[in-house]
């Protein structure tokens, strides 16, 4: 059973990915880092047993490989997050000036007290 739950795993352009999905190992890393249990990873990933099983088994037989395609992974993620915060800095500078949608007053001030609440913890942790 082993040979097939490795044969479940496929090298494809976008990676190490569960055969038959667009799931990449890296996908359920980010889970296995967090310590979900492999039935979470299942439901949250529409994966069946068999599926998360083959994941878990060929991440643990090759940890080494996987977690280094990891890291590159999560690196290239960050770049291409803040190539897009960077080039979009002033049209999400334009709509944060924008009153609140008529109505929607409360939820507007709620969210904004939300907002400023978290950039204060993000700066306190800097």
């Amino acid at each position: 059973m082993a040979s097939n739950e490795l044969a479940a795993i496929i090298r494809t352009e976008r990676g190490l990915t569960i055969g038959g999905t667009r799931i990449t190992l890296y996908d359920v890393m980010d889970y296995v880092k967090s310590q979900y249990p492999p039935k979470f990873i299942g439901d949250i990933l529409s994966l069946t047993d068999e599926q998360v099983n083959a994941a878990l088994s060929y991440i643990e037989t090759n940890r080494a490989e996987v977690e280094a395609e990891y890291q590159i992974v999560l690196k290239e993620a960050e770049e291409i997050r803040q190539y897009w915060e960077e080039r979009n800095r002033e049209r999400f500078a334009e709509i944060a000036k924008l009153p609140p949608p008529s109505g929607r007053e409360a939820a507007w001030e709620k969210l904004q007290a939300q907002k400023a609440k978290l950039q204060a913890k993000r700066e306190s942790q800097a």
